[in-house]
């Protein structure tokens, strides 16, 4: 009875811990999935217009810090531009590759475009526990694609390097080291991401005209009132002249008849 009671006590407490295992695996496993490295629009991302994109790269060891990122850009879609925002504490350098079939953009005629980013950390590093982002700005990104595929190579200081190169299957499960991907949205009427301004909308010229048309308005009621003003003015000091006048005229005949009066006295 005994040693029957400690073989369910033993079985249960081995059922319990490898229960225990089975969950902390899928934890850590569910934590390594999204911890990736990606590739996030900043606003709209349209088919061949511009975009600003965001490169995140998180540090995924406890050990080891990150202190290299290289994002390769596809040829068979090519970015005649790709122009990074510097990053403090971190060089970054552009390649280009020649084109086996030139671009046309803007009228010009393009025969290289940009390959490879590549940020070498120089004062800096991606820390345990810690993410950096690298900005870029693309253009002109493709009409003829739904979206552009960015394989990424992280380094550490250890000298470890993972390849973020592997390519999403549809129906199938993430791989393990996903590449990122940059999801494209339907074509814009301006190929700029922005709204084109509305019939309504004023022009700076004609801001400017209303501006001055306004100011002449306020302008020419000043004078107007100036004027008015001056002539009340001057109308006040005639009648105040005239009246002083008057006033003058009596006095001058009452000395007069005082002055009559006192001759024939």
């Amino acid at each position: 009875m005994t040693v029957s009671r400690v073989s369910s006590r033993v079985s249960a407490t081995r059922v319990a811990l490898a229960g225990g295992i089975a969950l902390s695996s899928v934890v850590l496993l569910s934590g390594t999935a999204f911890a990736h490295v990606s590739v996030q629009p900043q606003g709209e991302a349209a088919k061949g217009g511009y975009a600003t994109v965001n490169i995140k790269v998180p540090n995924e060891r406890d050990n080891a810090s990150t202190v290299k990122v290289e994002v390769n850009f596809p040829l068979d879609h090519p970015l005649a531009s790709v122009m990074p925002q510097p990053v403090p504490g971190w060089k970054a350098e552009v390649t280009k590759s020649k084109l086996s079939k030139p671009l046309e953009l803007h009228g010009k005629t393009i025969n290289e475009a940009v390959s490879k980013v590549t940020w070498t950390a120089d004062g800096s590093k991606i820390g345990p526990g810690q993410f950096q982002q690298f900005p870029l700005s693309l253009g002109r990104l493709p009409e003829d694609a739904d979206q552009l595929v960015l394989k990424a190579i992280q380094t550490y200081d250890n000298k470890e390097v993972v390849r973020w190169i592997e390519e999403q299957k549809e129906g199938a499960e993430e791989p393990q080291n996903p590449a990122p991907v940059l999801k494209l949205s339907a074509a814009s009427a301006d190929h700029h991401g922005g709204a084109a301004p509305s019939a309504s909308a004023s022009t700076p010229a004609a801001d400017e005209k209303a501006g001055h048309d306004e100011k002449a308005g306020h302008d020419g009621e000043a004078d107007a009132k100036k004027e008015t003003a001056a002539a009340d003015s001057s109308d006040t000091t005639a009648r105040i002249l005239g009246v002083l006048g008057i006033l003058v005229g009596i006095a001058g005949v009452a000395f007069g008849v005082l002055a009559g009066r006192r001759r024939s006295a």
